[in-house]
């Protein structure tokens, strides 16, 4: 019995590549197919070999890949490559003056050692509902860029995660860049979590604009709380027109209760973790509203 758990903490057998460019990536998934995945910086590829979640033979490295790894600021979008690290998101000083949002969740994802090495696009693209960067990008309606044999195309991130693990993005394609629109207003992402380094019981990603004393705007994006993350339209839209009172607040929460689907596991049961995502909801519509 003592074996056998201690093979489930070992990835089966496989090959690993380290190409030099992107057209080479793209040759090794043609050729091996569903078979075949690439890492980034591999917090979300490796756990799921460990316990043989993921029956990958073709391990393709793109740490030696150029052209991912810069973030370009403009007065319209914020471009981030896909293998920037949460640590270059969380130093990065014009995404603190432009999109502070990026660098607030960027600090509650796992620890330091992790946030070294984790990469942006590695969070974004397996489809794990329980990462933090898919939600915050659909609350900001982020666009995808994902090259594959056909060429490029933009897949916007509210349309990219299709349930757990499944996306939009076919087995020979490379998610290499996330475009952000630019934004103003307030903004926050509030996560409760058992312990550091744990995935989130719940997380709320919320970005408000304001007009005069009303709320002008409002998204709002949940985190493990399905098996994809939630952008609640109808959550955001209860708060539009809206001076935030108590009655558009919990009209809100309960528009976003209505739309997630959270299952029981290890961290509670499916009402707790609704009572915790509609105080986590709470918080982090207040939060944004005082910096709007």
């Amino acid at each position: 019995m003592i074996h056998g758990r201690r093979n489930l903490m070992i990835p089966a057998e496989f090959e690993y590549y380290r190409p030099k460019d992107l057209p080479g990536v793209i040759s090794l998934l043609c050729e091996h197919g569903d078979d075949a995945r690439v890492l980034a910086g591999g917090h979300s590829l490796i756990p799921l070999m460990k316990v043989r979640m993921a029956d990958v033979s073709h391990v393709i490295d793109l740490k030696d890949v150029g052209d991912m790894s810069s973030i370009e600021l403009t007065s319209d979008t914020i471009e981030i490559g896909a293998m920037v690290t949460q640590h270059a998101i969380i130093e990065h000083v014009g995404l603190a003056a432009t999109a502070p949002i990026l660098r607030e969740a960027a600090l509650q994802i796992s620890d330091p050692q992790v946030r070294y090495m984790g990469t942006v696009g590695g969070n974004l693209a397996n489809g794990d509902p329980a990462n933090d960067m898919p939600g915050l990008m659909q609350c900001l309606n982020a666009t995808f860029t994902v090259i594959g044999p056909s060429g490029k195309r933009q897949i916007a991130a509210r349309n990219f995660y299709e349930g757990a693990y499944m996306t939009a993005r076919t087995d020979d394609e490379v998610l290499t860049s996330v475009s952000i629109p630019a934004f103003s207003g307030g903004y926050a992402y509030e996560k409760q979590k058992r312990k550091i380094g744990d995935y989130a019981t719940a997380a709320a990603a919320v970005v408000i604009s304001k007009d005069g004393d009303y709320c002008k705007s409002a998204s709002v994006a949940m985190t493990n709380l399905s098996d994809t993350p939630i952008c609640s339209m109808e959550a955001g839209s209860a708060l539009v027109g809206t001076t935030l009172d108590e009655t558009s607040i919990n009209a809100s929460i309960t528009a976003m209760v209505s739309d997630i689907d959270p299952t029981a596991d290890n961290r509670g049961p499916v009402e707790f973790k609704k009572y915790v995502a509609g105080i986590i909801l709470r918080r982090a519509i207040e939060r944004a509203w005082s910096r709007a």
